[in-house]
């Protein structure tokens, strides 16, 4: 399959998982009737981010793999006869979870798993309080429409992740992304910095590795979790969801602050014709990157 058509679905967290699960089943048949062949969801799409605080209550959440969500998008999938990534908060065994994006095929078979392997710890994200890193490594999962990169929200600050499923046949990188600014950062010259720095380094990732970038993000305000939190302490998530070609050019982009359903045709020999005129893995020099296995390099 030369091309095919994405569909990347942008759309608020939901306080009741059902509910959730649901509006992305929705979402997920209007992609299809549009002609999606793939689907991209968000991060933990089927509740709010709980993660704005640490409560061992949240961990009621997390589900196992297989389990209901897989079951009912696997499902789905057949019925539609597209590939979905989903997001779940996985339950691994008592007290190990991940962060874990679930592809499956279009035949309701899961194709493969990705556990997110850059953990934040940052005000208004404390992930590490849930999820273990991820044990699967960097590798592309097959599926009908090609090889599909899997990196999770903060992974995509991370050339390293992106370079290694290129590495591995990538023939495309999708981060599935739950980000947005805390309601302390009021400035809007550094929440527009911050949010140009984050389209940024993503379509770098395109443009390095030659190779398409989509990326799935929630939208709109969700207060804290916190008890007696005060009134509008949350994250306003931006939304902006985008797919980009690979030398970055922008295919589809989505407003900060409503649902959207884009939609983007795919070329796998564009980004072969990409690759004979920037031929940046010919000229990488694996022999001199030793170094990139160091914390840092000390100099003395």
């Amino acid at each position: 399959m030369n091309q095919f058509k994405l569909a990347v679905i942008q759309d608020k967290g939901h306080a009741n998982p059902k509910e959730g699960l649901s509006a992305y089943i929705t979402g997920i048949k209007e992609a299809a009737t549009l002609g999606a062949e793939m689907v991209l969801l968000p991060e933990l799409h089927n509740t709010l981010y709980f993660c704005q605080v640490e409560s061992m209550d949240c961990f009621s959440l997390a589900e196992t793999i297989p389990g209901p969500t897989t079951e009912a998008l696997s499902a789905l999938a057949r019925e539609l006869n597209v590939v979905i990534v989903a997001s779940v908060f996985e339950k691994r065994a008592p007290g190990l979870y991940h962060n874990t994006a679930v592809v499956l095929d279009r035949n309701g078979e899961m194709a493969g798993t990705y556990r997110k392997m850059h953990i934040p710890d940052d005000p208004g994200f404390y992930e590490k309080y849930y999820f273990s890193p991820g044990d699967l490594g960097f590798n592309p999962i097959e599926t009908a429409v090609g090889k599909i990169g899997v990196l999770v929200c903060w992974d995509q600050w991370f050339p390293e992740a992106a370079r290694l499923q290129a590495l591995a046949g990538a023939e495309i990188l999708v981060y599935p992304t739950a980000i947005g600014w805390i309601t302390e950062e009021h400035d809007q010259t550094i929440r527009q910095r911050q949010q140009s720095a984050w389209v940024t380094i993503q379509r770098a990732h395109a443009i390095a590795n030659g190779i398409p970038v989509a990326v799935c993000n929630r939208y709109g305000f969700e207060p804290s979790y916190a008890e007696n939190a005060p009134k509008g302490k949350g994250i306003d998530f931006w939304g902006t969801s985008f797919v980009c070609g690979p030398q970055g050019e922008m295919l589809a982009e989505a407003p900060e602050s409503e649902r959207r359903i884009l939609l983007a045709t795919l070329d796998k020999q564009q980004t072969e014709l990409v690759r004979h005129g920037w031929p940046y893995l010919r000229d990488r020099r694996i022999d001199a990157y030793e170094a990139l296995l160091l914390r840092y390099r000390d100099r003395g």
